[in-house]
């Protein structure tokens, strides 16, 4: 037993080659351990550092968090934690990952650890900094290839607005929101008058530029609380909150001017083409969203039988043309 103790390393040693930055403070916050993972770090010595104020030797710590921390570990003698998603640090550190990473210094979790005299008093506090740049890097990439496959699962693969299957769970959300709360609601069918003819002319890889020079015209002309989406095919919705169908058709109007005043281009080729559009508002009589969309594709059935490159909106479908509609 003799030998295997002379064999063991002293504790000064393990202290100061521990992977872990390890300094210990009294309850002046005076510091009398700093270990070598803690002078390589800050680059600041033990030297520089023993029997002095925390606070004093750095003063960009966050002094009030940290002396609370301390404080509540020497009256409760119970150890506390922090985690990096809390807060990211408690000294900042540099790093040797790559910049790549998109961290800009060493991500820490931190104990406190109450050290006790003969007396049981804490007469210290411990406090241990893990490296935790790693585990951060990687759960942020997680994270933002999370959020990557939750958009592309609610977005139209050509276009990049939203598929039908989002449009109509936002259609809920906003019908049952106005329910509840009151409000106006609108919806817009759109749909690209003789796309058949486009894409026999011109071949389907135009028919796809015109769809993508629409959805982009669209994302353009609409506020930010406006949702649009590819409904199917040529066809596309728009929710607009807090809109009536008169303010509907004045949205409609000025897509169909700069529709009128953009063309779409698929190489050097001009390719020129038009929209019909049905517009709904939501009224005490329509009974659930899907009466709103099936008003809306009445209205644009209207459009199409009236000769297309037009609005109608449902509530004066006696119109079979709006005024300032050709």
């Amino acid at each position: 037993m003799s030998d295997a103790r002379q064999a063991s390393p002293p504790l000064e040693y393990i202290i100061d080659h521990v992977n872990v930055g390890l300094f210990v403070v009294n309850r002046e916050f005076e510091v009398v351990l700093w270990n070598r993972f803690m002078a390589v770090h800050s680059g600041k010595a033990a030297a520089d550092v023993l029997g002095r104020n925390l606070f004093e030797v750095f003063p960009e710590l966050p002094q009030r968090w940290l002396q609370q921390k301390l404080r509540s570990v020497f009256l409760l003698k119970n150890a506390a934690f922090t985690a990096w998603e809390q807060r990211p640090y408690l000294f900042r550190f540099p790093h040797n990952r790559p910049i790549t990473g998109g961290v800009d210094s060493m991500r820490q979790n931190c104990t406190f650890q109450p050290i006790t005299d003969d007396a049981g008093e804490v007469a210290y506090v411990c406090v241990s900094i893990f490296d935790m740049t790693d585990a951060s890097i990687y759960q942020e990439r997680l994270q933002e290839t999370k959020r990557q496959l939750e958009e592309i699962s609610v977005r139209d693969g050509l276009t990049h607005l939203f598929n039908r299957r989002y449009i109509e769970e936002c259609l809920y959300q906003e019908f049952d929101r106005v329910r509840r709360y009151g409000g106006r609601l609108s919806v817009i069918i759109l749909d690209v008058d003789h796309f058949k003819y486009i894409n026999d002319t011109y071949g389907h890889p135009t028919g796809d530029t015109v769809l993508i020079h629409l959805a982009e015209i669209l994302r353009n002309n609409l506020r930010a609380s406006d949702i649009a989406g590819r409904y199917g095919g040529e066809e596309f919705a728009l929710i607009l909150p807090n809109t009536d169908p008169p303010g509907a058709l004045t949205l409609t109007q000025r897509i169909r001017e700069t529709i009128a005043d953009q063309p779409a281009w698929h190489g050097e080729t001009q390719v020129p083409f038009t929209v019909s559009v049905g517009i709904s508002g939501l009224t005490d009589h329509v009974a659930d969203p899907e009466a709103l969309v099936k008003n809306a594709d009445l209205a644009l059935y209207q459009a199409k039988a009236g000769g297309r490159d037009r609005a109608v909106r449902y509530d004066a479908m006696s119109q079979t043309d709006l005024p300032g509609d050709s």
